[in-house]
């Protein structure tokens, strides 16, 4: 079977369709997946630490813009000099990127500290209280209509243009308490795909006190980690949380909304936030 063609957010690939009416050989389009090497450089120009993550081609520097924000290497835009593709490697010249800073980082960092994949995010924080040390809690009074949450899920969905033409993407976006979205990206992972999103409000020097991170799948103590560093107090997820983001949604005071689907919501976090009928 022929390999799908690389550098593209959608490749094809020669499949065989199996259905009652008997079997077609055809190409499907898949979402693209490929490696990212991301470098971290201080100001002198010499690069600290290097990281991977396999990721969908496109908003790279999105995408590192927000995972080092996420575990604390930087935390204003004071912080970056520039992101740029690295031209001393021409086979791969659009999958690394080297993050110059301005000043030293905010966080020591070392190879364990910034791991990534596609599927597993950050997992360099040993434990909620070493994160809870360097992330403050969310304070905001932002609340959210009840009925409004509900179909925060489907207006995602709306803007997944990605998953719309392969099925195989992952969606992230940040909401405005009135359900407007303000920016949305789509990624293999999704934890790329949250990254890419807050890095393009990070970059873009908005702040999102008032926002809503929307999820298109389950919900993972690095997604909760991610939205507290950004400062968003509310988190809506179609799918599960898992026991630990469901800890650290407590203990950073974001509101944890899953199983956000079909009208209906299921809080598991500072729920005063959501204002419903009952709560009117």
């Amino acid at each position: 079977m022929p390999v799908p063609s690389s550098g593209r957010r959608v490749a094809r690939a020669a499949a065989t369709v199996i259905d009652a009416s008997g079997e077609r050989s055809g190409r499907e389009r898949l979402v693209g997946e490929e490696p990212l090497e991301i470098r971290v450089a201080g100001p002198d120009g010499t690069v600290l630490v290097t990281t991977a993550t396999m990721r969908t081609p496109g908003e790279d520097f999105e995408l590192a813009a927000g995972l080092l924000r996420a575990e604390g290497v930087i935390a204003t835009s004071d912080d970056l000099a520039e992101i740029r593709y690295c031209t001393d490697v021409e086979e791969q010249h659009y999958n690394v990127v080297t993050v110059h800073l301005r000043r030293p980082p905010r966080r020591e960092l070392a190879a364990r500290s910034l791991m990534a994949t596609a599927s597993c995010g950050v997992c360099g924080t040993a434990s909620i209280d070493d994160l809870c040390e360097r992330v403050p809690a969310v304070v905001a009074t932002t609340t959210v209509d009840a009925a409004l949450l509900a179909g925060l899920p489907d207006a995602l969905r709306a803007e997944q243009s990605l998953f719309g033409r392969t099925g195989g993407s992952h969606g992230a976006g940040v909401f405005g308490a009135d359900g407007v979205p303000r920016v949305v990206r789509e990624d293999v992972g999704r934890h790329n795909a949250l990254d890419k999103a807050l890095g393009a409000r990070f970059l873009a020097g908005a702040t999102d006190d008032d926002g809503i991170v929307v999820l298109s799948g389950r919900v993972s103590y690095e997604l909760v980690q991610k939205t507290a560093a950004a400062g968003i107090p509310v988190v809506v997820a179609v799918s599960a949380p898992s026991s630990l983001a469901v800890r650290t949604a407590e203990r950073l005071g974001i509101t944890l909304a899953a199983f956000v689907r079909d009208g209906r919501a299921t809080l598991y976090s500072h729920p005063g936030r959501v204002l419903s009928v009952a709560r009117a």
